[in-house]
């Protein structure tokens, strides 16, 4: 099992008129992740409310700022217990075996435009054996391809942009590989997290952008931008790209900073609790939904 302690500052000042805020920054209650103690602190005396996705069980925090300095800060104590398989077990799952719920995953999105890269998935992945080698195939295809360069893109920058370009931070690269897994008929979502693990030379710890492929009945973890351990991955939200899982949607004139982010792993043989590290074991911190009959 994974613990995983984090502190995450977020820090506004907001204009005379307030502003409203949209956050995802609560660590998900998902089948292998359980959330053991957090807190919340939000320096103006606002109301606050978080509510659960039921669809994708994102946890949502909303408020309504008032003029002035606003401070946030959540601190969460998160225990992993992954799912782990032999990749050489797990298989795709046919269309017609989708349960409902996963359906949405393999369509076209706004920074996913897997319509068109069929024939560029097919080319270079349609006759590779199904199943997770082949999502694995198609991720490391996408770490190949594309160089991380911090500060190469923006909030438009799409799939295709990164195809086109070959640069880009995690998002980017998170974005192609689900639209390459898509037009191969494999339903995938982004998600969201901490960069535990990242070289301390791509900056100071950050939100980070993964992805999960649904395979076997399960969404298995893949990181294609490499920068991180994905055993320490303490998901935040998933959603059909980034759009749907933003860390802060502002609605308002707001000067923002950047995140302070602090993630540390506890070791602890006696209570069962292992320091993150890679592994060749596919994980899983998600059970899915049931497949059709």
């Amino acid at each position: 099992m994974i613990r995983i302690e984090m502190n995450i500052e977020l820090d506004y000042v907001v204009d005379p008129q307030g502003a409203d805020f949209m956050f995802n920054i609560h660590a998900a209650h998902t089948a292998q992740q359980r959330v053991s103690e957090e807190r919340l602190f939000i320096s103006q005396p606002v109301d606050a409310r978080v509510h659960t996705d039921a669809a994708s069980g994102n946890r949502y925090l909303r408020l309504h700022a008032l003029g002035g300095p606003l401070q946030l800060r959540y601190s969460a104590t998160v225990d992993i217990h992954h799912h782990r398989a032999d990749p050489a077990t797990i298989g795709e799952v046919p269309v017609h075996r989708l349960p409902p719920e996963t359906v949405g995953y393999i369509y076209p999105s706004r920074y996913c435009q897997s319509d068109r890269l069929l024939r560029l998935a097919y080319n270079e992945f349609g006759n590779l054996p199904q199943g997770y080698y082949r999502v694995l195939a198609i991720r490391d295809w996408v770490t190949r391809q594309v160089a991380f360069t911090s500060n190469t893109t923006n909030g438009n920058t799409s799939a295709v942009d990164t195809l086109i370009e070959r640069v880009g931070v995690c998002r980017d690269f998170a974005h192609l590989m689900i639209a390459l897994c898509r037009a191969c008929n494999i339903p995938a979502r982004f998600a969201t997290g901490t960069d535990y693990g990242a070289d301390p030379a791509l900056g100071p710890p950050d939100y980070h952008a993964y992805v999960e492929a649904y395979l076997g009945g399960r969404w298995y973890i893949f990181d294609p931008s490499g920068t991180a351990i994905p055993m320490a991955f303490v998901r935040f939200g998933t959603g059909r790209d980034a759009a749907d899982v933003a860390f802060a949607t502002i609605f308002g004139n707001v000067q923002t900073q950047a995140p302070v982010i602090r993630t540390w792993a506890v070791e602890d043989a006696a209570r069962g609790f292992e320091l993150p590290h890679h592994c060749n074991e596919a994980l899983s911190s998600d059970s899915g939904p049931l497949l059709q009959s």
